[in-house]
Order: C-alpha cells, then sequence, then structure tokens
C-alpha cells in the first residue's frame, strides 16, 4: 500500500523559507518520477515541481524557478522541497505523489505566508 506522509510546513513571513520533506513507502521510489502539488481550498490542484527517479533532472512550474528546489534521496525513499523567498500566493496545502493526475496523495502540509 502506498504512503506519502509530508511534513515541514508552517507560517512564514514573506521572503522566508521552509523545507517540506515527504517520507514514501509501499513502492519502488527509486524508479517513479516524484512530484509536489499544492492546493488551495475552492481551486484546483497545481504541480509545482517534479523530479526523475534518478535525481538527474528536476521541473518546476514557472512561479516558482529559482525560488524552489526539488531533491531526493532514494536511500532514505524521501522527498524534498526547499522553498526559499515566499510569497503569499505560495500558501497552500502541498502534497507529494508518484503520479500527480491520479495520485495517490499525502494528508499534505500547510504552508501559510503572511505578507
Amino acid at each position: 500500500q502506498v504512503q506519502l506522509v509530508e511534513s515541514g510546513g508552517g507560517l512564514v513571513q514573506a521572503g522566508g523559507s521552509l523545507t517540506l520533506s515527504c517520507a514514501a513507502s509501499g513502492f519502488s521510489f527509486k524508479d517513479y518520477y516524484m512530484s509536489w502539488v499544492r492546493q488551495v481550498p475552492g481551486r484546483g490542484r497545481e504541480w509545482v515541481a517534479g523530479i526523475f527517479a534518478d535525481g538527474s533532472l528536476a521541473q518546476y512550474v514557472d512561479s516558482v524557478k529559482g525560488r524552489f528546489t526539488i531533491s531526493r534521496d532514494n536511500v532514505k525513499n524521501l522527498l524534498y522541497l526547499q522553498m526559499n523567498n515566499l510569497k503569499s500566493e505560495d500558501t497552500a496545502v502541498y502534497r507529494c505523489t508518484k503520479d500527480p493526475e491520479k495520485g495517490p496523495f499525502g494528508q499534505g502540509t500547510q504552508v501559510t505566508v503572511s505578507s
């Protein structure tokens, strides 16, 4: 059974930083492209960043390029999202997934950026 557990969210002032973590289990983590997605209540899910299975390539939505960094540890089955220079529009629940369209998704971690 796939299990994804996110952590690291919180309340931060605009311009601040947070690092999110996702602990994955129940599947062969090292073989999957992994993504972070975010969602604001009343709005659709937005793909934020993704990383190839071997970590060789990372991809980002334009709005976070240069501010967010996705990384992974295939030994510990961990996915990370380093978020710098946070903006109020980054406020959302962040989830990790191996399939940003179909899921499954973790319970998510709330990121709130105050301006």
